[in-house]
């Protein structure tokens, strides 16, 4: 019993102490949940300031960009208003600047009608005057007539004489005129004889203009070496040949271009020495080039000597001597230009010989008055200011010098060799053969053609074929009947006689058709 009572109380004392413990436990839980509560409530306030703070940050971002934007805008609309301002300014300053030009011409014209009427008063007051005078005249002559009879025989003999006189000043004056006019006429057909003499006994053949020059190439291989590695072969021919090399466009060969031809012969013969030799790098291509341009100056050189020694004119000074030689791979509309320069001196040489003149002179004076054609492009002038004052410098006559200068009237003729030079320069250019019309001359004249077509009333579209020599003309079959086709026909062909006379034979067809167009849906 005793036993079971010290159990009990143990029983209940140890209830109480797990009571105990249990409630210190819900305490201690309790205050850290409030801890942990108090916490997570002080984080979601600090979260909710912070979004506050970004939303008033966004809130500001936005309101300055939005501000931005209509800042932008409203900066916008100035510009465009400005650009309307300043377009309306330059509008109205371009009429003003045209009722200013129209206030000029107004000007213009009534000080024309100012002068025409001080012309006329001028005139009016001339006539008068010429009036009066022959009025005095006829009173004059009335008072002679009225005082003849009071004459004595010696005062009459006088005054015959005087009249006399006077008669046969005025007969010889006519027949001066007359004589002048023969002598003029006679001059025109000896000039022409003699013109016709000079032609008559030379010849001269041709060769045609040429920008490029194309050379052969043993193989492929060739065309790779001369290109090199990355090009570099090709670029060091053309910096010291001044030319273009194009060797994509034809197989096995190369184009050489290039607007002065002594360069593309330098080129020519510098590939064909280094086709030779077989080596082709930036050192040899620069060695070959030189020697190259040394013989290509000699053979220069040369060439000129053998055409002065042809034409017998002596000595000239060793620059001028090269420059003719030059000449020899230059061409002027289609012409050689050493050709053309040794006809002029022949033609000149033999019309100086018909009319009496220095024929030496006149064949150096040819020879030399397109020189300045041959004279690299960096001397500033006209080609015959040039030459002139190249064969001064190097010690030519002023007679020659003169006859360069005038052989295009840029400077008056006032000799005989600057004349003859002219004439034979003419005769040389225009004779027929001597100069072939280019691809512009050919290009204006087929749109000469169909704007004579497209002029009538009724045509479609006009189309000149065969180089030329055909005009196709579309009309609308609606306003151009058949019988008006044949004298649109013949009209066209009228004018094409009136106005381009040259052309020789131009066949002329109409074409009229009648067309029914439908659309399939």
């Amino acid at each position: 019993m005793e036993y079971v009572l010290i159990g009990l109380v143990a029983f209940v004392i140890g209830g109480i102490a797990v009571f105990v413990v249990k409630k210190v436990q819900d305490e201690s839980t309790k205050k850290s949940a409030k801890a942990e509560a108090d916490k997570i409530v002080n984080r979601a306030k600090s979260e909710a300031a912070k979004i506050d703070k970004d939303a008033k940050n966004k809130a500001k971002d936005f309101e300055s960009r939005a501000r931005k934007n209509v800042e932008t805008d409203i900066q916008k609309q100035k510009n465009q208003l400005k650009s309307k301002e300043g377009q309306l300014e330059r509008r109205l300053k371009e009429i003003e600047d045209q009722q200013k030009q129209k206030l000029e011409e107004n000007d213009r014209f009534l000080q024309t009608l100012k002068d025409r009427e001080e012309k006329i008063g001028i005139a009016e007051t001339r006539v008068k005057e010429m009036e009066k005078k022959i009025d005095g005249e006829i009173q004059e002559l009335k008072a002679k007539v009225s005082s003849v009879a009071n004459m004595t025989p010696e005062e009459a003999r006088r005054e015959l004489l005087t009249a006399m006189e006077d008669e046969a000043k005025k007969e010889a004056g006519k027949k001066i005129q007359e004589i002048e006019a023969e002598a003029e006429k006679e001059a025109n057909q000896r000039a022409r004889k003699i013109l016709a003499v000079a032609v008559s006994r030379f010849a001269s053949e041709y060769t045609s203009e040429r920008t490029v020059s194309v050379m052969a190439l043993p193989s492929e291989e060739m065309k790779g070496k001369i290109i090199g590695r990355e090009g570099r072969n090709i670029r060091t021919l053309e910096a010291h040949c001044g030319v273009d090399l194009i060797v994509d466009d034809t197989p096995e060969a190369v184009v050489i271009s290039g607007f002065d031809p002594v360069r593309r012969e330098l080129a020519r013969r510098t590939l064909e020495k280094l086709m030779e030799d077989g080596r082709v790098h930036p050192a040899r291509i620069e060695e070959v080039t030189d020697k190259m341009r040394s013989e290509l100056n000699k053979s220069m050189k040369e060439e000129g000597e053998k055409v002065i020694v042809e034409l017998g004119l002596g000595s000239m000074h060793q620059e001028i001597t090269r420059v003719i030689g030059s000449m020899k791979y230059r061409h002027a509309h289609t012409q050689n230009l050493l050709n053309h320069s040794m006809e002029v001196a022949y033609l000149a040489g033999l019309m100086a010989a018909e009319v009496g003149g220095n024929v030496k002179l006149a064949r150096r004076a040819g020879l030399l008055h397109d020189i300045g054609k041959a004279i690299e492009h960096t001397v500033e002038g006209s080609h015959a200011m040039v030459g002139a004052d190249f064969a001064k410098k190097y010690g030519e006559n002023e007679a020659v010098c003169h006859a360069i200068r005038a052989h295009h009237n840029e400077e008056t003729p006032n000799s005989l060799i600057a004349h003859l030079v002219q004439a034979a320069n003419l005769l040389s250019n225009s004779r027929p053969g001597a100069r072939r019309p280019g691809m512009d001359n050919f290009i204006n004249r087929l749109a000469e053609l169909e704007s004579i077509g497209n002029s009538f009333d009724g045509v479609l579209k006009t189309f000149a074929v065969q180089a030329g020599r055909e005009v196709r003309v579309v009309v609308e079959a609606s306003r151009v009947t058949d019988d008006l086709s044949q004298m649109l026909s013949r009209d066209i062909a009228r004018k094409i006689e009136r106005e381009m006379p040259h052309l020789g034979q131009v066949k002329v067809a109409v074409v009229r058709e009648t067309r029914s167009v439908d659309m399939a849906r």
